[in-house]
């Protein structure tokens, strides 16, 4: 027995340095992100954190995320995912365990009195038995070692997916709180315009009626107050739908979606932003995105796989034994001379099952290759991510501050438009163009800063969930 356990000892040897170890790929990774922006000198830069949305300031918002983050069906589905992934962890764990079990047998039975073997005196027979049993199965080549390391690193991604799950939730109700912020601005600037238009009107009639116009302004008046109100009736609707999407976002159940309506807070230009990105800010940030950490734990997980597939090539050395007691009477079961034992020894070696364990180990080698390229392609579209973000990000404020210096224009234009119109200099077309554009304006400006915000919270997500800032220096 000695001699046979050296053997396969050096047998196991052998066989396991043949899988080679995994080699995380590398990357040739810039320093970093060429897009970031310095903070102003006198700005006091704010780190974020896993609640990145706090930044903007709003405590509707924030309700609004955590509400999200107890009663999503997603982020329920990937915390049923752990439980799922933590019990596998323990199914695995329990096979390197002693295996135990207690039995207890009543037994009846007659036997043949005119047979080859005919049974002296009484008999039927009565037979009690009681026993523990114990098996072990010595983890000789590592295969229930690396079942529990394959299992923990399952464990440790389906956290990870739970975490990106919740960032990406995050940053959806953030993102469908300012559309409905913006929509509630373009709404209320209509409503407001709604009613220079009206005013509009009601003068055009006094002035056809004082003979000092003629009723071509007064239908232009007319069309384009009816035009507000088709404006008017379209954002309505597009609210209703952005608050119902909303609440679907956030988990409410059906009764919830149809009488609870979505509280609002700030408005939309007094919402605040994210820290200026500082410049230098490293790329090697990215290797906190959970994604990636998933891909990488999936990669370990596929790698241990191909190691316990392995050790199923060699022998299984089980351990067994038991201890109990058994009498033809019951009040005998526990005397002395009643007790039964053993203990055993088995040793189990496949032969031949049509190459089942060989095509089961290349099966999980493709496995792995399949991991290893997911983690790469996750790595590239990582950073194809965050370059879009900082992109967009720095763009929205630039257009921001564009549709910003253009409404302002406009708004001009319109007054000298509607000056020269009273003192009769031009028609009354020319006011109607200047109040179209500098409504049109308005609206883009709304558009503008919703989109600057949903920038700020696509780089947040892009980023992990923010980035740590540094204040500067004058």
């Amino acid at each position: 027995m000695r001699k046979s356990l050296i053997a396969l000892a050096l047998l196991s040897l052998t066989g396991c340095a043949n899988v080679p170890e995994l080699r995380m790929p590398k990357f040739d990774l810039p320093a970093a992100w060429k897009q970031a922006q310095a903070p102003a000198a006198t700005e006091a830069a704010r780190p974020l954190a896993s609640d990145w949305w706090k930044a903007y300031g709003d405590a509707r918002l924030d309700a609004l995320v955590d509400e999200a983050l107890t009663h999503n069906a997603d982020l329920r589905l990937a915390a049923a995912r752990i439980e799922e992934a933590r019990a596998s962890l323990g199914l695995a764990r329990a096979s390197q365990a002693v295996q135990a079990q207690a039995t207890a047998d009543v037994n009846r039975e007659r036997r043949t009195q005119v047979g080859a073997m005919p049974a002296s005196g009484n008999p039927a027979n009565n037979t009690y038995q009681v026993q523990v049993q114990a098996a072990y199965e010595l983890d000789l080549w590592g295969r229930y070692r690396e079942a529990s390391n394959a299992a923990r690193a399952q464990l440790l991604a389906s956290e990870y997916g739970r975490e990106v799950v919740r960032i990406s939730l995050a940053g959806g109700v953030a993102q469908g709180y300012f559309a409905l912020r913006a929509l509630d601005a373009q709404l209320a600037l209509v409503a407001q315009t709604r009613e220079n238009r009206l005013a509009a009107v009601e003068l055009q009639k006094q002035r056809l009626n004082a003979g000092v116009s003629s009723e071509l302004e007064l239908r232009q008046a007319e069309a384009e107050l009816a035009a507000l109100d088709a404006s008017r009736a379209q954002l309505t609707q597009a609210v209703q739908q952005q608050e119902l999407a909303l609440a679907v976002l956030v988990g409410r159940n059906p009764r919830g979606l149809m009488e609870d309506g979505i509280a609002r807070g700030s408005a939309l230009q007094a919402l605040g932003e994210p820290p200026a990105i500082p410049v230098g800010l490293p790329s090697d940030l990215l290797a906190r995105r959970p994604d990636l950490r998933q891909a990488e734990q999936n990669l370990l997980a596929t790698h241990a796989r191909i190691k316990e597939a392995k050790a199923a090539l060699y022998p299984d050395l089980t351990l067994t034994a038991y201890l109990g007691s058994e009498s033809k009477a019951l009040s005998d079961l526990f005397s002395g001379p009643a007790a039964i034992w053993g203990l055993g020894a088995g040793l189990v070696q496949t032969l031949l099952n049509g190459n089942r364990t060989e095509e089961e180990l290349k099966a999980r080698d493709a496995r792995q290759t399949q991991a290893l390229i997911a983690y790469e392609q996750a790595v590239r579209q990582a950073f194809r991510e965050v370059l879009d973000a900082l992109v967009a990000h720095r763009q929205a404020r630039e257009l921001a501050e564009a549709e910003g210096r253009r409404a302002e224009a406009l708004h001009g234009a319109l007054e000298l438009a509607d000056l020269r119109y009273r003192n009769g200099l031009t028609n009354y077309l020319t006011v109607l163009d200047a109040q179209r554009n500098a409504l049109q304006a308005e609206l883009n400006r709304i558009e503008a800063r919703r989109a600057q915000l949903s920038a700020s919270a696509d780089l947040a997500k892009a980023l992990g969930g923010g980035w740590q800032a540094t204040t500067a220096t004058p």
